[in-house]
């Protein structure tokens, strides 16, 4: 029952921000996309640290004073993934003109749903591995640790849906159909949350490199998307000071559930 909650904990976070589009006339201003990006990416980024990098180095801990080697080589296979994906999939990032990866006639509001999807992948994946870490019986892991981290990300999520419900309605688009994307954008979590965990369980071996790997794949998207939302424009002070918020309410869960 705990893995079940800990991999949709994080979609009903993406459900419950998107239903925002029902209960507000207009979409967020600036300064607050800023404020709930700047969050987003302190709980990501304090997730990567506390939840997986820190739990990997720990256990890796017959190699001595090479404990780093598996947190190394799994965090840059995990950049390299992330990278990857972020070539090859056609996406608009949030305040954009631009669309990246891979040229494409699909329309700007589909190119921001696959960006909010790319962004989605490493979370589902990290919480997945999480609990694989949890069902092998890793002292490093525990029942609240698990649900620690599926609770920060459904945190940060409730703002990730709203902003993407509410930045669909000025494209022309229903409340009910934005809801529903912004709903959608977040059903590869649970998604790759159980792929990732059926994963690791075959390969329990490799765990360490596996949290890694997440926490590269996470910390690809804060540094390639979120920071530079929330910084962009004059006044960028509010992103700053939320995205500490997010890195101390984050923190904070890891190391009193944990």
């Amino acid at each position: 029952m705990d893995i079940f909650l800990s991999i949709l904990i994080p979609f009903l976070g993406t459900t419950l921000g998107s239903a925002c589009v029902f209960l507000m006339r207009k979409s967020f201003g600036i300064q607050l996309q800023r404020a709930l990006t700047g969050f987003a990416s302190g709980v990501m980024v304090a997730a990567s640290i506390f939840s997986l990098l820190v739990p990997a180095i720990e256990q890796s801990d017959a190699y001595g004073k090479w404990s780093f080697v598996p947190a190394v080589v799994g965090f840059w296979i995990g950049i390299l993934f992330l990278l990857l994906l972020d070539e090859i999939i056609p996406h608009l990032h949030l305040n954009s003109t631009e669309p990246e990866g891979a040229r494409s006639s699909l329309k700007n509001t589909t190119m921001l749903l696959l960006a909010v999807t790319l962004h989605n992948i490493p979370e589902g994946m990290a919480v997945g591995v999480v609990c694989a870490g949890y069902l092998t019986g890793s002292v490093e892991i525990s029942a609240a640790g698990m649900m620690a981290l599926s609770i920060g990300i459904a945190i940060q999520n409730v703002p990730e849906g709203a902003i993407i419900s509410m930045n669909l309605v000025p494209t022309g688009m229903r409340k009910p159909h934005a809801f529903a994307c912004g709903m959608i954008s977040g059903i590869v979590e649970p998604i790759g949350a159980a792929v990732t965990l059926l994963a690791a369980g075959v390969v329990t071996s490799f765990l360490p490199y596996l949290l890694s790997f997440a926490a590269g794949a996470m910390l690809y998207v804060v540094v390639e998307e979120l920071i530079p939302e929330m910084s962009e424009g004059k006044h960028s002070n509010i992103g700053v000071i939320s995205f500490a918020l997010g890195f101390t309410v984050m923190m904070a869960l890891d190391v009193a559930l944990g």
